[in-house]
């Protein structure tokens, strides 16, 4: 596997040692994520599935009447709505009037307010899921929770601060010029072999994954 050193290095040179540093994602210790209300959250979780495949300024902008709609998000008075309810949202002119989408957040209420049974709180959870299976993670959020699969999980947990390396089409043609990668990460297998070589670059470097992640797509695009 090649060192992280070089990869550093093509990306500083690509472009300057401080728009580097200025692309990185904050990241939020253990403590930080624990503190957090699991209505905060629904909410980005949510903001997450509505913006997928639209503009993401059109889709924030939009935000604070979905915060009135969804009752602040807390998870157990969303779980409380009826379908009709949900559905009745559909006539709201001021939300983005997506039915799967807005039954989602439905749907991840109760979720949510499971996980918190089980776990004291969604923040909790997630503060405990070790970095070293990551993955593990986003195929649990893909199970759990509606329409959180592919890299929605991930970008989630970007949005949240929970570190975490995102397989954006930057990210695995970098590992591909590097020589980490044969070709495209598919499947289990394939998200199994992405989280071995973050994990080996993650000793090498002590870096954030999310840090390792943005460098790597930063080297070539």
């Amino acid at each position: 596997m090649v060192g992280f050193a070089k990869i550093q290095k093509a990306a500083e040179k690509r472009l300057g040692a401080a728009a580097l540093a200025a692309r990185l994602p904050a990241v939020k210790a253990p403590t930080q994520l624990k503190k957090v209300g699991d209505d905060r959250y629904l909410s980005l979780m949510s903001l997450r599935v509505f913006r997928a495949g639209l503009k993401h300024e059109m889709v924030d902008a939009k935000w604070p009447d979905f915060e009135t709609a969804f009752k602040g998000f807390d998870p157990r008075r969303v779980r409380a709505m009826s379908d009709e309810d949900v559905e009745k949202l559909m006539a709201d002119k001021r939300l983005i009037r997506h039915l799967g989408k807005l039954k989602s957040v439905q749907a991840n209420a109760a979720a949510m307010c499971e996980v918190a049974a089980e776990h004291g709180s969604f923040g909790a959870w997630l503060a405990d899921w070790p970095g070293s299976d990551i993955v593990g993670l986003w195929d649990a959020l893909g199970k759990r929770f509606s329409q959180l699969g592919g890299n929605s999980g991930p970008y989630f947990l970007r949005m949240a601060g929970k570190d975490t390396f995102v397989p954006t089409p930057s990210v695995v043609k970098a590992l591909i010029h590097w020589g980490a990668l044969d070709g495209e990460p598919k499947g289990k297998a394939g998200r199994a072999q992405l989280q071995a070589l973050f994990n080996g670059w993650a000793a090498e470097t002590q870096m954030p994954l999310a840090h390792l992640s943005v460098t790597l797509a930063a080297s070539v695009d």
